[in-house]
């Protein structure tokens, strides 16, 4: 398995957030999480990047514990993350914004890595030398998730990447996250609901309510969250 997740127990200053979660994706594979807004999702995908610690349980990648560990290490491992408001730095370039990963993580093969990106989504090579801060809102989701992919070789964690985006980019988006499929990536995609990731994923867990009930194609181990 490459993510393994047993009994996580997560708070946000002092409020129990996420209870006794247990959830495993396979490698290779794509799996939804979907509920409404303040459900959880992103501080699950938070508590699997490192940003927030556990109160309890465990997280399990690729059988090696790292539950503790830093999430600069965590990056390390070839995990990445795709934040639901992009978080593009405004007065930076396209290309500057995609490769500061590969700066930060001390990447070897960075610009080999951005050219397979560019490669996956042509089009946002065309405007590599614009600041972030003169792209659309959709131009600047493909750009958070082509910076995502250049660290993110093993496992992608995506926090609503269709939200605010008009149909015509969603549909853009939806086949190049298709695409990654043959890249054997894992992939997790956090959404409010399934209207564009139905057709990706092989597992999907719902939150409603503080409940969790398993979707279509769903071959995992149990999973369970608790309303934020």
């Amino acid at each position: 398995m490459s993510l393994e997740i047993s009994n996580l127990d997560v708070s946000i200053e002092g409020i129990k957030i996420l209870r006794d979660i247990n959830l495993t994706i396979p490698t290779g594979k794509m799996a939804g999480l979907i509920g409404h807004n303040g459900a959880g999702k992103t501080t699950l995908i938070r508590a699997i990047m490192g940003l927030l610690p556990p109160d309890k349980g465990s997280i399990t990648f690729k059988g090696e514990d790292i539950t503790r560990l830093p999430s600069h290490r965590r990056a390390n491992m070839r995990i990445s993350y795709m934040p639901e408001d992009r978080r593009l730095i405004p007065e930076l370039t396209v290309t500057e914004n995609m490769l500061m990963p590969a700066w930060a993580n001390k990447i070897r093969d960075g610009e080999e890595r951005l050219k397979w990106v560019y490669s996956l989504m042509p089009e946002i090579a065309d405007f590599g030398e614009r600041k972030a801060l003169q792209l659309s809102g959709g131009q600047q989701k493909l750009v958070a998730l082509g910076r995502a992919l250049i660290p993110g070789r093993e496992m992608i964690l995506l926090d609503e990447p269709f939200e605010g985006v008009a149909p015509v980019l969603a549909k853009r988006l939806s086949a190049v996250i298709a695409d990654l499929r043959g890249e054997g990536l894992t992939v997790l995609i956090a959404e409010s609901d399934d209207s564009h990731s139905a057709d990706l994923v092989d597992a999907t867990w719902r939150i409603e309510r503080g409940a969790v009930s398993q979707g279509r194609r769903d071959t995992s181990e149990s999973s369970g969250l608790t309303d934020y």
